[in-house]
């Protein structure tokens, strides 16, 4: 399948089954259950697992596609978490259960340890969707390096927490936990590697929640009459719009070119370390300060729980704290330019 087609698959059911003025007058989650069944039946969540593993085994750049169009629908599904870890188990060679999965650890700091006799315990925060989620692929670290492996969602102490957008964002507990299936991860590949894979999955989604804020902010400008004219005419406001375009334009580059260099690279050198670190540092900040301009054009209705708008600034401003925020990432990179030296600066900008 090409890209454009798997994307347009994606758009096309997201436009029919999650339109977001309809699930912002929803009285329940009832929405949810046919989106699912829609995206399976497309082979949208097991994306990128292999057909010999009963998967769709789509390329990395089709399921960034996917991964940008949740972004530009706000998609409150763990779409993109089932998509990442069925990635992550088929990185060793593990099947992947149908249903709804999530990845654990969401957080550079947080760690899962296997124990000496297999079983795997830890403590883990902010895990997306972990609550719906039925099994969790774990990248987890022993006396023989890492692993991966799928657990049951059921065996572990799931605590209660929403992320910023009210999405399911939880604290899972492993406590000893024996997983389904369990396996050495790759020589090289390492929990880094399921962080950069993340945030640049989080920086598509924040850069493509980015466009729709635009698209809706300009038009709303064009409506929206004051002193006997249309906003969109006023000099402050054609500012605004000028630099949150700008602030959209360097997102949707920055995650881009990250989602290229991975999608292209055999393994997660430096090349991609760069490329995806800087695109959560620039998406998160865009985020920042995309969504401040798009609620200054848009003036008190735009914080109103009945206008659409907050479901995408918000869930962008949350994207920003999964699988490394700016500091975090800024902070990594800071030490990488530091070590390679500053003869070295200028060759590394230059080339990407």
């Amino acid at each position: 399948m090409s890209e454009n087609i798997v994307a347009e698959t994606a758009e096309r059911i997201f436009a029919d089954l999650a339109d977001a003025q309809t699930i912002n007058n929803a009285a329940n989650d009832a929405w949810k259950a046919p989106l699912w069944t829609a995206l399976t039946e497309a082979g949208l969540p097991l994306a990128w697992v292999p057909e010999d593993c009963d998967g769709s085994g789509a390329s990395l750049a089709d399921g960034f596609a996917v991964a940008a169009s949740s972004g530009k629908f706000a998609i409150s599904i763990p779409l993109v978490e089932t998509m990442l870890a069925g990635w992550l188990l088929a990185q060793a060679g593990l099947p992947s259960p149908a249903g709804k999965m999530t990845v654990a650890p969401a957080r550079p700091q947080d760690r899962i340890t296997v124990n000496p006799d297999g079983t795997l315990s830890g403590r883990v925060r902010s895990v997306p969707f972990a609550s719906e989620a039925a099994h969790i692929a774990v990248i987890a670290h022993g006396a023989k390096g890492y692993s991966i492996a799928l657990v049951e969602a059921s065996a572990c102490r799931i605590e209660a927490g929403k992320a910023l957008g009210s999405d399911a964002s939880n604290t899972v507990v492993l406590d000893d936990v024996q997983p389904i299936a369990s396996k050495a991860a790759p020589s090289g590949f390492t929990s880094q590697s399921l962080m950069l894979m993340g945030a640049t999955l989080r920086s598509l989604q924040i850069a493509g929640a980015l466009e729709t804020m635009l698209e809706m902010t300009v038009r709303y400008s064009n409506e929206r009459v004051a002193f006997e004219k249309q906003i969109s005419k006023f000099q402050a406001v054609q500012h605004n719009l000028a630099r949150l375009a700008g602030e959209v334009a360097a997102a949707v580059t920055a995650a881009g070119s990250a989602a290229d260099t991975i999608a292209n690279s055999p393994s997660f050198d430096e090349t991609v370390f760069f490329e995806a670190a800087a695109a959560k540092i620039r998406c998160a900040e865009a985020a920042e300060k995309g969504t401040a301009i798009a609620h200054q054009v848009h003036g008190a209705i735009g914080f109103s729980m009945e206008h659409i708008l907050h479901r995408y600034t918000l869930r962008a401003l949350g994207w920003r704290d999964d699988f490394g925020h700016e500091s975090y990432w800024a902070t990594e990179l800071g030490r990488f330019v530091a070590a390679r030296g500053a003869d070295e600066l200028w060759p590394l900008v230059a080339s990407r």
